[in-house]
């Protein structure tokens, strides 16, 4: 079962996909600043240890890590390497981070990293296709043993350039949720699990989004909908 640990909150908008965030959305419902980047409770979550000495998360747990941020965020600079000091430590859990600046990869890692971590995966977010052509090559060229893709939200359709291959272990796609959704397109979808399929790289079609186009036809999907509507497509590939 996987987890998320958020150490840091807020984030500033860097592309495309970002327009209508939904951290953007929750914060500004509170009366929350989104932009301000700021260390959390939770900062230290890995490496707590219950009353009777275990952690408190267990082994062989998964974490989604800064789903409310970038891990990869200039402010938090300062802060991320404590944040690998308890990953290194905590070799037991596997941890998955989801960012839209791969470009800064290469400036963020610790100085023992290496070839990379078996317990850390990194998604990087292509939401169309001039991200997608942006950012595959430093995904694929990045030091890491776990890679995957996040097309979502899916704003266009995106070719894959160069073609899939092993590097790569899976590629969500979705549509964007919230009452200000672009549009997203079913065949935009089927396209990148024909590629993905093509390379034997597995395939998951995460959610439709709240504006969602299929065989010519405008669907406006409630949120609490959207997962199952995706479920039910059967597309996947494992």
């Amino acid at each position: 079962m996987s987890d998320i640990w958020n150490p840091w909150h807020g984030c500033r908008r860097y592309s495309d996909g970002c327009r209508n965030c939904y951290v953007y959305r929750r914060d500004e419902s509170i009366g929350v600043d989104a932009s301000k980047v700021r260390k959390t409770a939770a900062f230290d979550l890995p490496v707590r240890r219950k009353r009777g000495g275990g952690y408190s998360v267990p082994p062989q747990s998964a974490l989604f890590l800064c789903m409310t941020s970038d891990f990869f965020i200039e402010e938090a600079d300062e802060w991320r390497g404590d944040i690998w000091r308890m990953i290194r430590l905590r070799r037991d859990v596997f941890f998955t981070v989801i960012t839209k600046r791969i470009a800064r990869l290469p400036a963020c890692l610790p100085p023992d990293w290496g070839g990379g971590w078996d317990n850390f995966r990194l998604i990087c977010t292509m939401e169309n296709q001039r991200e997608a052509d942006n950012r595959l090559p430093l995904l694929l060229d990045a030091p890491i043993k776990h890679k995957g893709i996040a097309c979502e939200p899916l704003l266009s359709p995106v070719r894959f350039n160069p073609p899939l291959d092993d590097r790569i272990e899976i590629v969500v796609a979705g549509g964007e949720s919230g009452v200000n959704a672009r549009p997203c397109r079913y065949e935009w979808i089927l396209d990148i699990r024909e590629q993905c399929k093509n390379a034997g790289v597995s395939f998951w079609f995460k959610q439709t989004g709240a504006n969602f186009i299929k065989d010519g036809r405008e669907y406006k999907i409630p949120r609490r909908l959207q997962h199952e509507q995706a479920k039910k497509a059967n597309i996947n590939l494992d």
